[in-house]
């Protein structure tokens, strides 16, 4: 499977920040180690341009981000410290799930071994999140006319409100949420479908809740492509995420998304989006299970 990644993922953050850069070049690492990436599947990406940004973001909040004039509670929303080397690498994750997307449009599947930004809304960044790659991405590939339809599959435990924003009447991209319900946000968006799960939800009603509803997401989104936000934070433990997944739940969940894809036809882009157990190499193995089912799967 072919992958974009490039070592400028990771950045400086202050100490003691949250943010598990590090979890990027953990993976890159596991990936390799296993066996499940070859380098010559690794393809690097440039940086996207102000105008494919600009097919999602306003003109005003990507003046600010450029500049480096966002103001204190913009910074503070967005969770993370401005720098030039933090806007690069933020473009680097738009172009790389540009780029995954249309590999995936070549060969059934695909990822961006980074991204999954969907807090990011048109008009500013938030919860770590400064641009929404994803949505860049299908607006990028509906311009190219590669592609008239596209779902979003967002399984991290929190909603993807950015996205539901962005998309919102939008009935050419299809936005499904399944998330922590008195999780982060605590003011949802509308997505397309939303499904909202109790604190403490374990394995067995959490992919009974997926198997209810994937198949009906699919049958009324008819996508030509589907993008995966596979964050890992239902994984028991998670700081932030207040579900009960175990290991094997979460190997279940991604087998069961990507079947359903494979199934279909319908060609698979993964993103990493959230996850924050204890530490960054720990949460880098919780996301290299897409990749280990993907290969079961996808061969």
């Amino acid at each position: 499977m072919r992958v974009s990644y490039t070592p400028e993922y990771v950045v400086p953050l202050p100490e003691g920040h949250p943010f598990p850069m590090g979890k990027f070049s953990a993976l890159y690492r596991i990936l390799l180690a296993e066996g499940l990436l070859r380098p010559s599947d690794i393809i690097e990406p440039d940086e996207a341009d102000w105008a494919t940004l600009g097919l999602v973001h306003t003109p005003t909040y990507l003046h600010r981000l450029a500049t480096g004039t966002l103001d204190r509670a913009s910074l503070r929303r967005m969770g993370l410290p401005w720098s030039r080397r933090l806007v690069r690498r933020s473009r680097l994750a738009v172009q790389g799930t540009i780029q995954a997307a249309r590999m995936a449009l070549e060969d059934g599947i695909a990822a961006n071994l980074a991204g999954g930004t969907h807090h990011a809304f048109a008009d500013h960044g938030e919860g770590f999140c400064v641009l929404n790659d994803v949505a860049v991405a299908i607006r990028r590939l509906q311009r190219d006319g590669r592609v008239q339809r596209a779902l979003v599959i967002d399984l991290d435990v929190h909603q993807g409100n950015g996205t539901a924003a962005i998309f919102q009447g939008d009935r050419t991209v299809y936005t499904f949420s399944m998330h922590g319900e008195n999780n982060y946000p605590f003011q949802k968006q509308r997505s397309s479908r939303d499904v909202n799960l109790p604190d403490g939800t374990d394995d067995a009603l959490y992919l009974a809740a997926l198997r209810k509803y994937l198949p009906e997401v699919f049958e009324e989104a008819r996508p030509d492509v589907a993008f995966y936000l596979a964050g890992v934070d239902p994984v028991a433990g998670d700081r932030y995420g207040r579900l009960r997944l175990t290991r094997q739940g979460l190997h279940e969940r991604d087998r069961y998304v990507l079947e359903s894809a494979r199934r279909r036809g319908v060609p698979l882009v993964l993103v990493l989006s959230g996850g924050y157990a204890r530490t960054p190499e720990v949460t880098a193995d919780l996301h290299a299970i897409v990749h280990r089912e993907a290969r079961a799967i996808f061969g």
